[in-house]
């Protein structure tokens, strides 16, 4: 398949009102979904078309609106590869889904991003007496709310389909995709509690 009208022909049109749905500012209903949400994905596409997808969470409302066409996410201690804000230094397009636990729909937002080292909004982001280190602030470009079927299709907050312990841990892929050497230390590194004490 390689033409609109080929997609098209298997998918077919949008009706009026989901074709219709997108705004480019933030509205009340738009607010009150970010003020709930403790999670948002984050996608980025940098020089030569590389690609980044990073999950960003933290308690309910970490996202500050600073107005109506303008977000400010917060960024916590991570892993330092930063892959998303090199994609922003050089393409600041970039996507958002905010998710409710519990709620299918989901909350889009795209636009165009920068990113901040510091601001005044920093001090009403602090959680466990932690500044974030950088933030990403998006100009607001289109907004609109994603309907649930995918998230009713995969039964995502239906508990008896959840079965974590099928996987290995992740101090287990760590040890076979890296090949780190010593599980045992990894293990330890990896328990909760550890991992916990590391979070800010």
């Amino acid at each position: 398949m390689t033409t609109v009208e080929q997609l098209r022909s298997i998918v077919g049109h949008p009706n009026e009102r989901v074709a219709t749905k997108v705004r480019d500012r933030l509205t009340d209903v738009h607010r009150e979904w970010i003020a709930q949400s403790p999670f948002v994905v984050v996608s980025t596409a940098g020089e030569g078309g590389a690609v980044d997808v990073s999950p960003k969470g933290d308690p309910p409302g970490f996202v500050r609106v600073l107005d109506d066409t303008t977000i400010a996410i917060p960024e916590r201690p991570g892993n330092k590869r930063v892959d998303g804000y090199l994609n922003v230094l050089t393409d600041p397009h970039v996507g958002t889904l905010f998710v409710v636990p519990g709620r299918g729909d989901t909350l889009r937002i795209n636009g165009t991003a920068r990113i901040v080292s510091d601001a005044d909004y920093f001090d009403d982001m602090v959680v466990s007496g932690n500044r974030p280190i950088l933030a990403l602030e998006i100009s607001v470009e289109e907004t609109f709310f994603h309907c649930a079927k995918a998230f009713m299709r995969s039964k995502l907050w239906d508990t008896d389909t959840w079965h974590p312990d099928d996987l290995p841990s992740v101090a287990e892929i760590n040890h076979a995709v890296m090949l780190s050497p010593g599980l045992a230390e990894l293990e330890r590194h990896y328990a909760e509690e550890n991992y916990r004490r590391m979070l800010y």
